[in-house]
């Protein structure tokens, strides 16, 4: 099992800024493929972006450009910062484990997430 831990979220201006992070932990060696996720009310959770243990990235067609999947410091860490952002961004945001094949295909094993609140 594969405990996912995210911070960083908050609340944020339209335009502004927010990093978050998220670590991975349990019963892991090596995490290799993660990626970042976002459900808004009464919405479907879906892929923010992703990267792969060769570090491949891709994105929503909605953040291109504005956010950035990045590898943590630390091991088993992952970094999503995004920048210029909108109020169509408020969102509980989740990361996940994964397996890449062709694209990103996230476990089924989440976080508590942490609430992005982008006022207008």
């Amino acid at each position: 099992q594969v405990q996912l831990v995210e911070s960083g979220g908050g609340l944020v201006q339209a335009g502004g800024s927010l990093r978050l992070s998220c670590a991975a932990s349990g019963s892991i060696l090596s995490v290799n493929n993660m990626g970042w996720h976002r459900q808004a009310p009464g919405k479907q959770r879906e892929l923010v972006a992703a990267i792969s243990s060769g570090g491949t990235t891709n994105y929503a067609d909605s953040v291109k450009g504005r956010f950035t999947i990045s590898r943590g410091n630390a091991k088993n860490t992952v970094n999503l910062q995004m920048n210029s952002l909108k109020p169509e961004d408020t969102a509980v945001y989740y990361c996940s484990v994964g397996v890449w094949n062709g694209r990103y295909y996230p476990l089924n094993n989440w976080g508590q997430g942490t609430q992005v609140t982008v006022s207008s």
